[in-house]
């Protein structure tokens, strides 16, 4: 039962947030929306377990930094080759920062050129190999702990850093709010089936473009969401770029059954393409 009323307050602000921006405010962010989405069975379903996957790097590293809560966060991280201020933190989707993702920041790495990487772990470290911790994991995500994960992050950095975002599924969302704690210092947001943020005051206070990547299959991140998105982008004088794919939810991950080669190639070039100038 409790489960059930979890879903059903999850289902009633999920569409009232989307159907007007103000509505967000007064029922749940846009990240314990998609956090309420581990207790939709079909949302589970849609991410099977994942293939066993080992990833072993020469060259990144496992960091500790402190945050203002007064802990410290581990995070995954690649130095550019020669000194830089260029940064892109990369947010896992809802499995954790396993091996998949740190293979996905190397790549990043190598295929932007000179740019430090950061891979977060809002997890603190736990890893899911099974969809049901998975889902526990997401849902265990406290709000204000992210947020002192992220901006210790962000202070790791420093001051000068030029920081870009990404992140797929539950980082997809989470890359959106990472620019927007970014301020000033954010040079783009790349966000991959991710909830969006529609609350009109804190899209005002975007500091750059963002590119959205979507699956026109997604149940949950559907293209109505994103219409909704987009709109108040608009609205807010904001620069958003879309690609929205005939694929599902998930569609750029290889251990998932509903993988989409052909998509996740396409966007990858995209992504690419949107942040490699801003790295200059």
């Amino acid at each position: 039962m409790k489960k059930l009323s979890l879903l059903i307050v999850a289902v009633l602000c999920y569409t009232a947030g989307f159907g007007q921006a103000k509505s967000v405010a007064v029922c749940h962010s846009p990240t314990q929306q998609f956090a309420m989405l581990a207790s939709d069975k079909k949302f589970v379903r849609a991410h099977p377990n994942p293939r066993p996957f080992h990833f072993q790097s020469s060259i990144g590293k496992t960091i500790n930094y402190p945050c203002a809560d007064g802990k410290t966060a581990d995070a995954y991280e690649l130095k550019a080759k020669k000194p830089t201020n260029n940064y892109l933190l990369v947010v896992h989707e809802w499995y954790g920062l396993n091996d998949f993702i740190k293979q996905e920041a190397e790549k990043l790495y190598n295929d932007i050129g000179n740019v430090n990487v950061i891979a977060l772990d809002l997890y603190d470290g736990n890893v899911a190999t099974n969809s049901s911790d998975a889902g526990k994991y997401m849902a265990a995500v406290k709000e204000d702990r992210a947020v002192a994960i992220i901006k210790g992050a962000i202070a790791y950095a420093g001051p000068k850093a030029r920081i870009a975002t990404i992140g797929w599924c539950f980082g997809g969302g989470w890359s959106l709010q990472t620019t927007l704690l970014a301020g000033k210092q954010a040079i783009g947001c790349v966000m991959y089936y991710g909830m969006p943020e529609n609350d009109l005051a804190k899209l005002k206070t975007l500091n750059t473009d963002v590119l959205g990547i979507f699956g026109n299959k997604d149940k949950w991140i559907n293209p109505k969401v994103v219409a909704t998105f987009a709109d108040n982008m608009k609205k807010d004088d904001k620069k958003l770029t879309l690609y929205q794919y005939d694929a599902d939810h998930g569609f750029a991950n290889p251990s998932n059954p509903i993988y989409n080669a052909d998509a996740t190639k396409d966007a990858y070039m995209h992504t690419i393409a949107f942040l490699k100038p801003r790295m200059k």
